[in-house]
């Protein structure tokens, strides 16, 4: 599509606000569940290390009491 002008790239024959409206939640919507996953990705990687840290201690204490 050739446009005059950048009014009229951003009016898109009328359909602008239609157009403009769909790419902004499309936009938003993308950015709201990278942080979603991001937010997801640490809590997943900070409960494996809790658990990881309890058996450890779960192991610890079974040598202990083997001794």
């Amino acid at each position: 599509m050739f446009f005059e002008s950048w009014s009229d790239f951003f009016n898109m024959g009328g359909y602008g606000f239609y157009v403009w409206l769909s790419y902004g939640i499309t936009f938003v919507t993308l950015l709201i569940l990278a942080i979603q996953s991001y937010r997801g990705k640490k809590i997943v990687f900070r409960e494996i290390q809790r658990e990881q840290q309890r058996e450890q201690r779960l192991q610890a204490t079974k040598s202990r009491g083997a001794l």
